[in-house]
């Protein structure tokens, strides 16, 4: 017994530093690379951080507002009224802003890196905007003697709690005959900042009406991470819960 102890502790000790420093670094290497992995797992096909680069959404969502966005949502459920959903708007939507990309390999990989941890910018093709209609339903925007409204299957949202202060909900008439019927399939979206918002509004006289296809959501935000002071969950608001609403003829889900 003796014996075998002694040459343990000579084979520890014939053990160079540089030896070990050589395992730490790999076992660092290792560690890191399961970290990116596992982060881009997750950012892929579960979650993902989004930053805010527009003023369209506030005052619900400020500039540099960080978000999370549930990218199962709608893998298991249906969109819903009054999700804040993020989506690619390519071939629906023209750009809010436009994202400069680096044209040095180190800064794309830096850039990246930064995304990856950071989030990512919706720019050019990413969009953040609150569902108001679904497929099947019938959108319009009344001028009411309380002034401008919007009115989904007949029945008038009460949006001030989310409206940006002062905002109209809509400024251009487009009821009865005019109203828009979400096509299946599709969704009409608008900004909580009506003023500056370029959302379905904007798009109501081309081929789909202004609507964005559902296949095209990335997924559904729900919390606002950073800063910690704007921390907060992104409930649905009451108005899209009304049974009227929901119950009305031809209405979607």
């Amino acid at each position: 017994m003796s014996d075998r102890r002694g040459r343990a502790r000579y084979s520890r000790a014939k053990e160079k530093p540089e030896d070990k420093k050589g395992g730490l670094l790999r076992e660092l290497a290792i560690m890191v690379v399961l970290v990116l992995g596992l982060t881009a797992l997750l950012r892929g096909f579960v979650v993902g951080p989004y930053v805010i680069p527009s003023g369209s959404m506030e005052n619900t969502l400020q500039v540099g507002d960080k978000i999370l966005v549930n990218k199962l949502s709608y893998r298991f459920g249906e969109v819903e009224r009054g999700d804040v959903i993020v989506f690619d708007g390519t071939g629906s939507f023209s750009p809010e802003i436009r994202v400069e990309e680096p044209e040095h390999p180190v800064a794309r990989g830096a850039e990246w890196l930064r995304e990856l941890f950071g989030g990512t910018p919706v720019g050019e093709k990413d969009f953040v905007k609150r569902v108001v209609g679904v497929g099947g339903d019938r959108v319009e925007c009344r001028r009411t003697q309380a002034g401008y409204a919007m009115f989904v299957n007949g029945t008038r949202l009460k949006e001030k709690s989310y409206l940006f202060p002062g905002d109209k909900p809509c400024r251009e008439e487009f009821k009865g005959k005019n109203a828009v019927v979400v096509p299946k399939g599709r969704l009409w979206v608008m900004g909580d900042h009506r003023s500056l918002s370029a959302d379905s509004r904007e798009h109501v006289k081309e081929s789909h009406l202004g609507t964005v296809p559902e296949n095209e959501v990335i997924g559904r935000a729900f919390v606002v991470i950073w800063p910690t002071d704007h921390w907060r969950g992104l409930s649905t608001p009451g108005t899209y819960e009304r049974r009227a609403l929901r119950d009305a003829p031809g209405a979607g889900p």
